[in-house]
């Protein structure tokens, strides 16, 4: 295959970009709108519900990791289950990420409005996230290098929010706000930690952009590392101090419940760049997501699982431009509706689906491949399967419907396009 194929993507990414897009993917709407979410299930008890999400965040990031340095396709653990398991496996991730990462377009809309608000009142969030959604489009489509610009000035803008606000919040802690501890039990725990396992899940867009990475068995290994774990300590920061300054029910009585604790810090000016942190990690999130769900589109379209149009590559600017196109009007569209506790948690088992099948591809794969013990992805199936089990019933019917949705619409697809393969990747290239 030669470089000018015409499936093939640019690579154009170096390790700062795979860095910054996992922290672009990641600091969004789980640690500023989510927490609340979750302080209203667990209480204070959201601090450990966060720890157990971390942890099983940790050896899916690990598991990720092992596998893009041995397979860097796009389409992450969808082309890792493709390879190593099973087309029916690599076909249920792949959908799976879909539905997550699209369905949470609509959290980052309702959360986006939240701290918006708080700089310009009164501008409509849902159309602002639109026209960010377009906007991304257009950077999206003229190549990824452009698209990853972008994404290092708003991660430097929002991770230097959330900075600020740990460094402001800390002299208000106090211990009288983590009692009682956990009003909900063991299980209000367990299923706040479900929900913000969404949090972390970010690092997953490194893998999903393989093809456009410089040295990737190399890079993104490391890129994943280094955001799973630049994450876990600045969230467990920012959880510790916006419980410990205002208490849990402080953080549920809004869709910015960070803002609304920086407002009660003697320090002033605070609340304003949280405000501005807040906006820039949900236009983050916004970007990141078109980035992975378009390469993720377009590794299905590859081997016949959606349809082939979305398999076009832009011949200038090398990316797959009918499947940007296409992910951005769609989630345009998801974006102007939805509810946000019922989107995160569809979000989140969706989420979990597509880690354990990365974690069962990271224990199956050659054992002259893996990079860890088989430990850690062990750890990850069990936690994903504990987390996803921990979510409502209603939660898990709707997203198991949702899984057999994406099977009904691989067989009229796969109907219409005679020369799809299970095979490996290389055969549809």
């Amino acid at each position: 295959m030669t470089p000018d194929a015409p499936e093939v993507l640019r690579r154009d990414l170096h390790s700062i970009d795979a860095v910054g897009i996992g922290f672009g993917a990641i600091i969004g709407a789980g640690i500023f709108v989510v927490t609340g979410i979750a302080a209203g299930i667990a209480g204070p008890a959201l601090l450990v519900g966060l720890a157990i999400a971390a942890v099983a965040a940790t050896a899916n990031a690990l598991s990720s990791a092992q596998l893009a340095a041995a397979y860097p396709q796009a389409g992450g653990a969808y082309e890792y289950g493709y390879q190593v398991l099973h087309p029916l496996a690599g076909f249920a991730a792949g959908w799976a990420f879909l539905a997550s990462k699209i369905a949470a377009a609509s959290t980052v809309a309702i959360g986006l409005g939240g701290y918006l608000d708080a700089l310009i009142p009164g501008l409509p969030p849902r159309a602002v996230s639109i026209a960010a959604i377009a906007t991304f489009t257009g950077l999206n489509y003229f190549g990824i290098k452009r698209s990853s610009r972008a994404n290092l000035a708003i991660v430097t803008v929002s991770v230097g929010a959330l900075v600020i606000f740990v460094v402001a919040g800390a002299s208000a802690f106090s211990a009288e706000h983590l009692r009682p501890f956990a009003p909900a039990g063991w299980r209000g725990t367990m299923e706040a930690a479900a929900l913000l396992f969404f949090a972390y899940t970010g690092y997953a867009r490194i893998a999903t952009l393989a093809e456009e990475v410089r040295n990737p068995e190399r890079v993104i290994p490391q890129a994943i590392v280094i955001t799973i774990g630049g994450a876990v300590v600045l969230y467990g920061a920012v959880a510790l101090v916006a419980v410990g300054a205002r208490g849990a029910d402080a953080l549920t009585a809004t869709n910015a419940p960070l803002l609304h604790v920086a407002r009660t810090f003697p320090t002033p000016g605070v609340a304003t760049l949280v405000a501005v942190g807040g906006v820039t990690a949900m236009l983050g999130v916004i970007l990141s997501q078109l980035l992975g769900l378009s390469r993720m589109a377009f590794a299905m379209a590859r081997r016949a699982d959606l349809p082939a149009s979305l398999r076009h590559v832009h011949p200038r600017y090398r990316v797959p431009d009918r499947a940007v196109l296409l992910i951005g009007a769609t989630t345009a569209v998801l974006a102007a509706a939805g509810s946000l506790v019922a989107v995160a948690s569809a979000a989140s088992f969706a989420i979990l689906v597509y880690y354990g099948i990365a974690n069962v591809a990271a224990l199956r794969m050659p054992g002259e491949k893996k990079l860890y013990s088989d430990a850690i992805p062990t750890l990850g199936v069990i936690s994903c399967a504990l987390l996803a089990t921990s979510l409502p019933v209603p939660v898990i019917t709707t997203g198991v419907a949702v899984l057999a949705a994406g099977f009904g619409v691989r067989f009229v697809v796969r109907l219409r396009s005679p020369g799809g393969s299970d095979g490996p990747a290389a055969d549809n290239r």
